[in-house]
Order: structure tokens, then C-alpha cells, then sequence
């Protein structure tokens, strides 16, 4: 498929998002493909090496995070970006946007270094810590107006991940694949969130077609000293 059925496809993908790709943002989301592709042969990035799939699944997915935060100028941090998403597409396309990527794996920050430089932007942070520890690091905890992850981890779990870093009256968005994400009030409550808005859409990459879930969470006030816990005891004992 050459470049400008792909450029259609990901225009068509993300009008519905009130966005509009310059020949800028279409560059450097074509480095992105192409550099993400040459890496993933040496470390693990992403499963998804299709051209479509990566601009629909990877940047177009990304981008449905953009009429939550468009038009404002805020702080947001990626937890658990692995490749960049949904970060590094949303810089793109908001280059005022101050964006912190966060990760455990290190080969994926170089991987990130690489590209940011590739892409030519400044404003982005790169943060080597798992999501625990990160919650409690000075100048990080109850500080950003948008923290985001992608399908990381259940959501009573994600919730202890990313809300600590939250500021009071910030917003957690949580991309999911489904609505069902069982039980995860008393996460919430403990966590000092409140659910304000599900949002559910589609995207369409040929003849597949696939539903994705934004959970937007408020932080009501700030986190308490006890949370985040220690690494690896959210997961195996996540707050119900």
C-alpha cells in the first residue's frame, strides 16, 4: 500500500477526533513507522508490523485521546508508553503539549531517545521507573493534568498506578479494549478518584473493525501517604 492510501486511512481514522494531519505531523508520523519497524527486529516494540495496522492501531488509537486535552496547555504523563503510546503521536500532533513517557525496560527509552531526536522534539521527558516507584518521586506525585496507560493492567491495579501521580482536579484516562472492566469503585474511592466519563469507539482498519474504551477518572484530593504500595503488591493484591 503506498503512502497516500495510508495518509487516507489514518485521515479517515481520526476525523471523527476534530484532528487535521499537516504534511509535518504526516513526516513524522512516517519516521515513526519506519523507525519503529527497524527496531522492533532487535528488541521487542510491538507485535502489530503491518503499515495499516500500525497507523490505525498504534497512531490513530492513540490520537482518540486528543478531544480530552486539545486546546489546553497541560502536563501529561504516559505510564508504561513501551513504544511511545499514546505520548509521542499526541506531541505530534500538540507540539505545546509537555509530555513525560515513563517505562520499566530501559531498551525501549533508548529506543524512544532515538526517536525523539529522529522526530526532531523537545518537550518530552524520558522517565526509566516502574509505575510504583514513580508515583512517590518527588516532583512527579499529585503533579500532572493528564496521566494516561494503555491496557496495562486491570483496572483496579491501573488505578494504584497512575492516579497517585495525578494532580487534585487532573484527569487519569484509561484505554481499554472493552467496557467490562469488573469491579474497581473501591480502587477508586481508596485512590481519591471519581469516574466522570466512558467513552466507547470504533476504528476501522479495512475490513476489521475494533472497539475501543476511554475511562476518564477525576483526582478529587491528594493521594494518601500509603499508596502507591510497594512494586510488584498492587498487582498481586490489587484494592477491591
Amino acid at each position: 500500500m503506498n503512502n497516500d492510501n495510508l495518509r487516507s486511512i489514518f485521515e479517515s481514522c481520526i476525523a471523527p477526533f476534530n484532528l487535521s494531519l499537516t504534511d509535518e505531523m504526516w513526516d513524522r508520523f512516517e519516521v515513526y513507522r519506519a523507525l519503529l519497524k527497524e527496531w522492533n527486529e532487535k528488541i521487542n516494540l510491538t507485535a502489530i508490523t503491518d503499515d495499516k495496522e500500525i497507523i490505525v492501531k498504534h497512531f490513530a488509537d492513540s490520537l482518540s485521546l486528543y478531544p480530552f486535552i486539545a486546546g489546553k496547555s497541560s502536563t501529561l504523563c504516559d505510564i508504561g508508553t513501551g513504544a511511545g503510546f499514546p505520548g509521542v503521536p499526541l506531541k505530534i500532533v500538540m507540539p505545546d503539549l509537555s509530555v513525560t513517557l515513563v517505562d520499566s525496560l530501559a531498551k525501549r527509552l533508548t529506543f524512544l531517545e532515538t526517536l525523539l531526536g529522529e522526530l526532531g522534539l523537545s518537550g518530552v521527558n524520558l522517565v526509566h521507573s516502574r509505575a510504583e516507584d514513580f508515583g512517590r518521586k518527588p516532583g512527579c506525585r499529585d503533579s500532572f493534568d493528564y496521566v494516561t496507560a494503555r491496557a496495562v493492567a486491570p483496572m483496579n491495579v491501573l488505578l494504584e498506578y497512575c492516579l497517585p501521580s495525578v494532580k487534585p482536579g487532573g484527569k487519569f484516562i484509561a484505554m481499554k479494549g472493552s467496557k467490562d472492566e469488573g469491579s474497581f469503585a473501591g480502587a477508586c474511592r481508596k485512590l481519591k478518584g471519581n469516574p466522570v466519563k466512558t467513552e466507547t469507539f470504533q476504528l476501522s482498519c479495512g475490513d476489521e473493525t475494533f472497539e475501543r474504551t476511554l475511562f476518564v477518572f477525576e483526582k478529587t484530593a491528594p493521594t494518601p501517604p500509603q499508596y502507591p504500595r510497594k512494586p510488584g503488591i498492587p498487582s498481586k493484591k490489587p484494592l477491591n
